[in-house]
């Protein structure tokens, strides 16, 4: 379906009432703000692109004629930004992306493809950044835009997404129009030209982690589940546990070692035997008080689903304050595993998308007490996924996703390695459960030499 010259809209869409304030809101966006795309492609690459005015001879990244060109149609759906500190608007946000992907994973959108899409503002930090899909139809079905516009007006207004449409002209050049809904239809408030843009030197969600999935205190992952309380009963009885703990906890004179790993890595086992050969306290994170809830929080959108486990690791920091008073305390996970899988589920893109080492959400949070010691179990991917069949067990959608996806899995890992302050030593899980056992006991007793 490609065109003569630069697509025009239908005559009749222009006289729909609103059109010229529309058309001056987008342009004045525009102007201020340019507009800039990063696409995760199917081998987890990302490819960026930006959207602007026409006289550009430079052509954007071949791999993108190809989902945005004919033969087939491809769509953007891009979510309104939220203000900054806006809470609510952010997991109002939230919940609507996570509704809009599992329609557009659903009847009558399954025969496309789907493709994470990161709106963004070079240069702004978080300010701006819109998260979205690219719907790829590979047949051109015109059933397919029908069904897009029915599901969009079905959104609230203020959270309904944006509609881009691409096409070609005869010359091959990319567009792409936008277009908005109103009481009397489709409105078309913008056309603009694909164009060619640098990839940023950091992914462009990297500054926003420290306020979205990777919660830096106590208060900012509190004011999220705060705003959760009419809409999730749990969320207030959470927030009970957490107020009734002392802000300020200190360790007590005995060691705390805190025990992470994947899934089928063997942590249930080593942490019960490690606990018992040292007459060690064994605690969870999130703590048994809160953890009846916790497949209700797994269900909703990832900044919820974090702000959960955050508070969890403050409420267990209280319970290992006051363990550690009388013996040693053994934590099955801790904020390491609250924050890997955070970033890895929050970056679009491969391994080298990841924040870079020594950056700041790698960071220990300065008012959660921090254990003394942090041993890291590793399989081989091939061991674990034996062992998670071997188990039988239903599977959270992150263990899913990390069996399913090595990117995914990949990134968990290199996150977990360049955790610092403190750091997570490696483990060897892969022999059998007596040597696992001897090295991580060796370990801890090299370590603390009065155990």
């Amino acid at each position: 379906m490609a065109f003569a010259g630069r697509p025009r809209a239908p005559p009749l869409l222009w006289l729909l009432s609103g059109r010229l304030r529309a058309w001056r809101g987008l342009c004045a966006l525009a102007m201020a703000r340019p507009r800039c795309f990063a696409l995760e492609l199917r081998d987890c690459t990302l490819a960026h692109f930006a959207l602007g005015a026409e006289g550009s001879d430079a052509r954007p990244d071949p791999r993108l004629a190809e989902l945005l060109g004919p033969p087939g149609r491809s769509y953007s759906l891009c979510l309104p930004a939220a203000a900054d500190g806006d809470c609510g608007a952010r997991v109002q946000a939230a919940r609507v992306h996570q509704n809009l992907q599992r329609q557009l994973r659903s009847d009558p959108f399954q025969r496309c493809q789907l493709h994470r899409l990161l709106c963004y503002c070079p240069g702004s930090q978080a300010q701006g950044m819109q998260h979205g899909f690219l719907l790829r139809d590979p047949s051109d079905c015109l059933d397919t835009r029908r069904a897009l516009l029915e599901l969009l007006g079905r959104v609230q207004e203020a959270g309904r997404p944006h509609l881009g449409e691409f096409e070609a002209d005869s010359q091959g050049v990319l567009w792409q129009r936008v277009w908005v809904l109103q009481e009397s239809g489709q409105l078309q408030v913008g056309c603009a030209r694909v164009l060619p843009t640098l990839e940023p030197p950091l992914h462009p969600v990297v500054p926003h982690l420290l306020s979205s999935v990777v919660f830096r205190d106590l208060d900012t992952a509190r004011a999220i589940l705060e705003t959760c309380t009419s809409s999730i009963p749990e969320a207030q009885a959470v927030l009970d546990v957490v107020d009734k703990c002392p802000r300020q906890v200190q360790r007590g004179k005995f060691p705390v070692i805190a025990i992470e790993g994947l899934d089928a890595t063997g942590k249930t086992t080593v942490t019960q035997a490690v606990s018992k050969s040292l007459r060690a306290v064994l605690l969870h994170s999130p703590p048994s008080c809160i953890g009846q809830w916790r497949k209700t929080f797994d269900d909703e959108p990832t900044i919820i689903k974090r702000a959960f486990y955050s508070l969890g690791n403050y409420i267990v920091a209280s319970e290992i304050a006051k363990a550690s008073a009388k013996s040693p305390v053994i934590v099955d996970r801790f904020w390491h595993s609250t924050a890997t899988y955070g970033i890895a589920t929050e970056l679009s893109g491969g391994l080298q998308h990841l924040p870079p080492a020594h950056h700041p959400v790698y960071q220990w949070p300065g008012d959660l007490l921090k254990p003394d010691l942090v041993l890291l179990l590793t399989v081989s991917p091939e061991e674990r996924a034996q062992r998670l069949r071997d188990r039988g067990l239903e599977q959270t959608r992150e263990e899913a996703e990390l069996e399913a996806n090595s990117i995914f899995r990949q990134k968990v890992e290199v996150s977990y390695r360049r955790m610092e302050n403190p750091g997570c030593l490696e483990v060897d899980a892969s022999p059998s459960r007596e040597k696992v056992l001897q090295t991580v006991l060796g370990l801890i007793r090299n370590t603390f030499q009065d155990l």
